[in-house]
């Protein structure tokens, strides 16, 4: 069966910093894009970034310089580093993992707000 789940999100004011994990079982890990998507109340899913096995990485625009995706091979773990926070970064982000098949996590509130 596989799972994977998201952690770290949470209520942080603007120019705030917070750190998702997401933690995949169930599949070769180290073969998987791994990605974080986010989607805001009323809008459509958006890829934030994603890293390939290769551990190539690409962000979204509005992310860049602020955001950093990484993955650790050994943990079975893929993170987000998310700093200066605005309030345009609030939504519900989620891990996915893509190869063979395509996997969601259930997804981490991130609010931010003063």
């Amino acid at each position: 069966q596989v799972q994977l789940v998201e952690s770290g999100g949470g209520l942080v004011e603007p120019g705030g910093s917070l750190r998702l994990s997401c933690v995949v079982s169930g599949i070769d890990f180290r073969v998987f894009t791994m990605g974080w998507y986010r989607q805001a109340p009323g809008k459509e899913r958006e890829l934030v970034a994603h890293i390939t096995r290769r551990f190539n990485t690409n962000y979204l625009d509005s992310v860049k310089d602020r955001f950093t995706i990484s993955r650790d091979n050994a943990k079975n773990t893929v993170y987000l580093q998310m700093n200066s926070l605005k309030p345009g970064d609030t939504a519900v982000y989620y891990c996915k993992a893509t190869f063979t098949g395509t996997y969601w996590g259930r997804g981490t509130q991130v609010t931010v707000s003063s």
